[in-house]
């Protein structure tokens, strides 16, 4: 599957139906060595919201994606598993 595919879907949260983001707006982190996707890295909306701010964004482990769907992107992901960066 190519990047391009997914670009433009909504992640949704399966556990508790939130709107996490839009992969297009997303970062991969990616294994440099094989190749494969380590997580999905997406910006916190109130970063996206507050010109001034820094720059976080929270971290979903690729085991975490369950379903990758015409219009989104399913996710399974409870709240202590969710891990915010700032960069």
């Amino acid at each position: 599957m190519l990047f391009s595919t997914i670009g433009g879907k909504e992640i949704v949260n399966l556990n508790d139906g939130s709107r996490l983001g839009i992969v297009a707006e997303s970062d991969l982190l990616i294994d440099e060595k094989t190749g494969r996707i380590i997580s999905l890295l997406i910006p916190d909306r109130k970063s996206l919201l507050n010109f001034f701010s820094n720059n976080s964004a929270m971290e979903i482990p690729w085991e975490s994606v369950k379903r990758i769907g015409t219009d989104m992107i399913i996710i399974e992901l409870e709240d202590d598993n969710k891990k915010k960066h700032t960069y």
